[in-house]
């Protein structure tokens, strides 16, 4: 229901590959001292690098928070997903990122990283069933259902949600991260999930209508917005601030979706085929090409204007402004980072 996508089931945020021969001519916003498209310092981070060494440190810690044990196969049906060879780690890595901005101990932002990756795996479990989505695959290979059975599924998604809460709470080291903050970084995400957030966009996925811009909100914009402001509030990031990557959030995500929608699109009428059909709409399916274009440089428009809130942060805030880069260019596969 949020962050992470391949061409051939249900659409979240990254693409596993992008399309071959298909370009999205987006124009680079300009800004001289800050933004990553012009010539500034930020246009040497490397956001592979970063992505690749959060990566590994957060699946490590994922693979502990989660070890096989009674009853076996609700845990195995748990690590399936979680663990899968195809996640991109984006909920965990933009919670990182955004810490980074107002922190200096990222240890204090791995238990809910990890936390948001498990609410996202679970998300991802339920979308896929039978009568949600009804997607057969997912992140590279067979969806939890298909290996483990609905019921089992139910579980697994059902058990990864408190999990999330509970890992958070037992393992956020108390010295680095006041009790307060605790608290505000479980509402968020118990917001994010619920009937007002991600749920409410997949009842109205399901239910159908021209109700687009919700549905992408909640569905996809929810996880970049929770991901963000999960990772200010756990640094003491001030109101204002945490707006800021409220709003920066949940434009990368709608972003990363559009994107997707524009990208699957132009792949299908160059191989002329017509691809997967979706239950729910699409912004392509529903404004055409040419609107969802002008959408794409309104929501890279509106992310970037926030980041440039933070200007006095400097280079800190470079992995989130490489974010919005790469949800257009696709600059290297992420599935690639778990290798």
């Amino acid at each position: 229901m949020v962050f992470s996508t391949v061409l051939t089931s249900v659409p979240n945020l990254y693409l596993t590959r992008k399309p071959k021969n298909i370009h999205i001519p987006i124009r680079c916003l300009s800004s001289p001292s800050v933004s990553i498209s012009s010539q500034s310092n930020l246009t040497q981070f490397d956001l592979k690098a970063y992505w690749a060494s959060l990566y590994a440190e957060i699946t490590q810690k994922l693979e502990e928070a989660i070890p096989v044990k009674y009853p076996d196969q609700i845990y195995e049906a748990m690590r399936y997903s979680v663990l899968a060879k195809g996640a991109k780690r984006a909920p965990p890595v933009m919670c990182v990122a955004a810490y980074e901005i107002f922190g200096d101990n990222r240890l204090a932002a791995f238990p809910t990283a990890c936390a948001l990756e498990m609410v996202h795996a679970a998300s991802l479990i339920h979308d896929d069933l039978p009568c949600m989505d009804d997607a057969p695959e997912r992140r590279g290979q067979p969806s939890n259902h298909k290996v483990f059975g609905d019921d089992m599924a139910i579980l697994a998604g059902d058990a990864l949600f408190p999990l999330g809460f509970h890992h958070i709470v037992m393992h956020t080291p108390p010295e680095l991260v006041p009790e307060s903050r605790l608290l505000r970084v479980i509402a968020e995400i118990a917001r994010t999930v619920g009937s007002s957030g991600m749920a409410a966009g997949q009842f109205l996925d399901l239910k159908g209508g021209n109700t687009v811009d919700f549905i992408q909100e909640k569905k996809y914009g929810a996880m970049g917005e929770c991901s963000a402001v999960c990772g200010g509030l756990l640094a003491g990031a001030k109101d204002d601030e945490i707006e800021r990557l409220r709003r920066y959030g949940r434009a990368v995500g709608v972003l990363y979706e559009v994107v997707n929608d524009v990208l699957l699109s132009k792949s299908t009428e160059k191989e002329g085929t017509e691809g997967q059909e979706k239950k729910g709409k699409g912004y392509v399916r529903l404004y055409g090409i040419e609107k969802s274009m002008e959408i794409i440089e309104e929501l890279q428009s509106k992310a970037k204007n926030e980041l440039d809130g933070f200007e006095k942060y400097g280079d800190c805030v470079a992995p989130l402004y490489s974010f919005i880069d790469y949800a257009i260019n696709r600059g290297f596969n992420v599935s690639d980072l778990s290798q």
